[in-house]
């Protein structure tokens, strides 16, 4: 029996707008702002949804879902993500682990990481230990320090076995 491995790389970014609460990881976090999206704009599950396709070899977010279609407005990116790792499964890849960074002066992240980690286990089914997530600010500097911007960068490892 081997064992083939991929990597996949996601990156996503959204502007933050007045009024919360903030989607971010699947999870409603009480907070001032909002993320600003065709979709609800949860930028985490965004990276992680293009870190997953990339990986299989299946391509991005906006070719699976394009903001042009009408039908992805406000569209839950719990969904999105389910259903793209529907498609890597069906490949037959299996997650080996997901690394996250959420970038964001704001909130601080420590009291949401457990249940944004459960929550993005339960959508994909797969262990919290199989999702590391880190939260970093932007020191005050440029667009994430000032407030204006979320970013999220999430590395998967995906695994096919044969034989």
């Amino acid at each position: 029996m081997s064992t083939e491995i991929r990597v996949g790389l996601g990156h996503d970014t959204h502007r933050i707008a007045a009024g919360g609460p903030l989607r971010l990881g699947g999870i409603d976090i009480d907070f001032d702002g909002h993320l600003v999206g065709h979709s609800d704009a949860d930028v985490l599950l965004h990276a992680i949804t293009d870190a997953v396709l990339g990986a299989a070899g299946l391509g991005d977010i906006g070719e699976m879902f394009p903001d042009t279609d009408p039908i992805h407005k406000g569209r839950d990116s719990a969904e999105m993500l389910s259903l793209a790792y529907r498609q890597v499964r069906e490949s037959r890849w299996n997650i080996v682990n997901l690394d996250c960074v959420i970038l964001a002066e704001r909130p601080k992240l420590i009291p949401w990481k457990l249940a944004i980690r459960k929550r993005i286990g339960e959508i994909l089914s797969i262990s919290v230990d199989q999702i590391g997530l880190k939260g970093k600010t932007g020191e005050m500097i440029g667009a994430i320090g000032t407030g204006q911007v979320i970013q999220s960068i999430c590395v998967c490892l995906l695994s096919k076995s044969s034989g």
